[in-house]
Parts: C-alpha cells; structure tokens; sequence
C-alpha cells in the first residue's frame, strides 16, 4: 500500500494506493472513488463542504476500498485506488468529460470548486488523475487482464425513489465477461441484481473503458448499494462472496 512516500525525510502525498503490485492473478482490481480525501493543495485541503457532505456518497464510494481491498487479497490479484475524493478530481470519467470537476452534485454546491478554471483543473488533473492512471495502465500489462471496477452506490438520491438493487453490473454492449457474472448472480435467490442500474454501463473515456473496454481486455464494473457494506465485517463478507462468483463465471465465459 502507498499512500505516503517518504522524500528527503518528510513524508509526501501520493494519489493513489497500491496494494499486491507482484500478485500474479489475471484479475485487476480498482476503486476509483476510495476516500474523501481533499490534498492541502487543493484549496487548502476543505472545498468547503460540511462534514455531512463529505461522508456521504457525493465525496466517495462508501465501503468500495474495504471490499477492494479484500477482494483483491482473497484473488491474490493487485488493487489500485484513488487516494482523492471524487469532488477534487473524477478519475472514473474521460478528461474532456464536463462532469470531471463537479461544482454541483446531488443537491449540494461545492464550494471549493465554484470558481475553479482550467489552470485549476489542470493542476488536479497532473497531480492526481495521471498519476491513478499510469499506475492502473502499469497493472494491466500483464498477460490477459482482466479488470474489476468496485464502485458503490447510495440507497436513494435526494428526491428520488428508492433502488431496489444490492448490487449493479455495469458494461458496454457486447462486453464478453460480464453477461456471465449477471448469470451467476441472479442464481444467488436473495439478490437483486441490476444490469447496467443504477448508471448506464458505458461511458466513452470512463476508467474502464479507457484501460479495458478500449484495448478489448474483459471487464466488470460492479457496483454495491453502499448501506450493505457501510461496516468492516460487511465489507469482507461481500468481498467473499464475490471472490467465489467471479472465478465461477470466468470459468462459464471460457476466457
């Protein structure tokens, strides 16, 4: 794990963790939307959100990192994830995306970044979105990668219904991996399962498509109602049950 590099004897931010780097297995783990972290440099470290704000869903993917993390120690395969909040920099979209730098989200204005301009984009971009990628494009060099996106999802945006589902898999059309592990899931009775809920499962530039979909890799974008996995013990026990369904449906794939 990295989030900390020592330089001159004073320890120094690094934007992303790195967890198993040498674990041999196909599968490629990634969370994209770790922490809530906001860096000094960035507007001296506060966008100016209350506490509430940036516990929520809004700042991060609450539980993703546990059940990242554990997930990628049960496959012995490596886990790359953000260490910067979503609101700072959005790693899961294209840099020409316009919801890359979020000045408003999900009824909340942010503050910190209402007067952000392109040198400010820019900087945040250098200093934590290039760094999270080149360190998930070094992964994926390895012999028939497959990525596995861990993403979280809240139970209910402000007024909106409810979402019904535990978990969500995301893919492009014609994606060969992914059909399989929906299969496997709706065998589980207690789950629901959403294809391609609660977010549409393709957006041009995004993490996935940029390091997986592009270059034909097999992927997964799985994404957990985070209410299931706000806890430690939750988040392991549904990294163990994951780490039984994918090997499962790879087989099934016959990739």
């Amino acid at each position: 794990m990295c989030c900390l590099a020592k330089r001159d004897g004073l320890m120094t931010y690094s934007p992303f963790f790195l967890e198993g780097a040498d674990r041999p297995a196909r599968w490629v783990i990634t969370c994209d939307h770790a922490t809530n972290v906001v860096p000094d440099f960035v507007n001296g470290g506060d966008l100016g959100l209350p506490a509430q704000d940036m516990n929520r869903h809004i700042a991060y993917d609450i539980g993703a990192f546990g059940v990242s993390k554990h997930l990628g120690a049960l496959l012995n395969a490596p886990v790359v994830a953000s260490n910067f909040s979503r609101l700072v920099i959005d790693p899961n979209r294209g840099a020409d995306d316009p919801t890359l730098l979020m000045k408003l989200y999900d009824g909340s204005i942010i503050p910190g970044n209402r007067l952000a301009d392109a040198q400010e984009r820019e900087a945040r971009i250098k200093a934590c979105y290039e760094p999270y990628h080149d360190a998930l494009a070094g992964l994926m060099r390895r012999p028939d990668p497959i990525l596995v996106a861990i993403h979280s999802f809240t139970p209910q945006l402000r007024g909106k219904p409810p979402r019904p589902w535990q978990i969500g898999i995301l893919a492009p059309d014609e994606e060969p991996f992914s059909p399989f592990l929906v299969e496997q899931l709706q065998q589980e009775a207690d789950l629901c399962v959403g294809i391609n809920q609660p977010y549409t499962g393709y957006l041009p530039g995004d993490s996935v498509d940029r390091h997986a979909t592009a270059a034909g890799h097999p992927n997964t974008l799985i994404e957990l109602r985070n209410d299931l996995i706000a806890d430690p013990a939750d988040q392991q026990a549904w990294a163990a049950r994951l780490a039984e369904i994918l090997p499962k449906a790879l087989e099934r794939s016959g990739l």
